[in-house]
């Protein structure tokens, strides 16, 4: 097992774009952090650097207690799971597993031996006389797995290893990789744009964008505290509604208008704001609007109820309040009520749980 340690992490290609731009983070010996983000955000570039499979144009890789700049990939003691298989067609899955200790010099028993409890972990030991076409998917990405296993490196690289993968599949690796840490106790890089799988996963979540780390912590605490409104719509599903919003002292609480409705405001958590307000958002999670069939209660947002989902055990409700461009989410336990179409509805957002941003996207409470 090893730390990985960036310090000031800078990739800048030749065109002179620069797609890493300082990042620091330490990852902890024994860790699963999880790069998340969306496409083009620079989380699989830190990682091929991590890799040394793309140069480092400045700052500092330390793994373990090595600086790894100039390292070549051999030394890093670093094993990559990637997208793709990329298993040899012509060799058993035991041949595949085994095939980097071969080269390495390895005695054929020993290799035997290293490969049979690797499949042991994976319960692929039944698989091992098999070749890759008469595998599944996920089977396959289990011998990928494997592969890096048998290697025995003290830091394990994942790039997006699930996305060729079903919706089931998907599910069942998740809970297998999960298992797979706790047994070997390896320090885990894992990257993705799914935010489930960064969520369910990972000890801790980087979220990128646009080449640098926006937050880094426990999934749970970025879920509930993030520092800005890109963290805040890229965690959850639906994602959290963000509301224009203004905003007033009142004696020692405030008044909230949204969609222009008032909505009183305790005034907790307020922070600096000063006085008066009228460039902030209202951040609320679709978990965390209660609906009322009068919409004139003191206290609501009237809103207009366009889309109904049943998803078995929840029922999602997608609402336009006058005014606002995009739809508000609200996410309710099935109850079986008969929510229809058209119909006029009161929102409550629970003010313990929502967040005031800026229109810049910083928090301000």
């Amino acid at each position: 097992m090893a730390s990985v340690k960036m310090r000031k992490i800078r990739k800048t290609y030749d065109n002179s774009v620069e797609v890493i731009k300082g990042v620091d983070l330490e990852v902890k010996d024994g860790e699963f952090m999880v790069f998340v983000g969306p496409s083009g955000c620079g989380k699989s570039t830190m990682m091929r650097m991590i890799a040394g499979l793309e140069e480092i144009s400045d700052g500092e890789l330390h793994i373990g207690e090595r600086l790894a700049n100039d390292l070549p990939p051999v030394d890093r003691k670093v094993a990559m799971v990637f997208q793709s298989y990329a298993l040899y067609p012509h060799m058993t899955v035991a041949e595949n597993m085994g095939f980097g200790l071969k080269l390495a010099g390895t005695p054929k028993a020993e290799v035997k031996e290293i490969v049979g409890k690797a499949a042991e972990i994976l319960r692929i030991s039944h698989l091992l006389e098999r070749r890759p076409k008469a595998l599944s998917g996920g089977q396959r990405q289990r011998v990928a797995i494997g592969r890096a296993i048998v290697r025995k490196p003290g830091v394990f690289l994942f790039d997006e290893p699930l996305s060729n993968l079903d919706a089931g599949l998907r599910v069942q690796m998740r809970v297998e990789l999960t298992k797979l840490h706790k047994e070997l106790g390896s320090t885990m890089i894992y990257v993705t744009h799914d935010q489930t799988e960064a969520m369910t996963m990972g000890d801790r979540i980087a979220v990128f964008n646009q080449g640098v780390v926006e937050q880094v912590g426990p999934p749970m605490e970025l879920y509930r505290d993030p520092v800005n409104t890109f963290v805040a719509e890229f965690l959850g599903a639906p994602k959290m509604n963000l509301l224009p919003a203004k905003w007033a002292k009142q004696g020692n609480g405030a008044m909230l208008e949204v969609g222009g409705c008032k909505i009183p405001w305790n005034g907790d958590g307020a922070g600096p704001i000063e006085a008066v307000r009228d460039d902030l958002l209202l951040g609320i999670r679709p978990e965390h609007i209660d609906v009322l069939s009068d919409a004139s209660e003191t206290g609501t947002i009237g809103a207009k109820l366009e889309v109904v989902e049943r998803l078995g055990d929840t029922v999602l409700l997608y609402v336009k309040i006058a005014g606002l461009d995009s739809h508000v989410a609200v996410k309710l336990p099935e109850d079986g009520n008969q929510w229809s179409r058209g119909a006029v509805v009161g929102l409550r957002p629970r003010e313990k749980a929502a967040l005031l941003f800026a229109r810049s996207g910083q928090r301000v409470n």
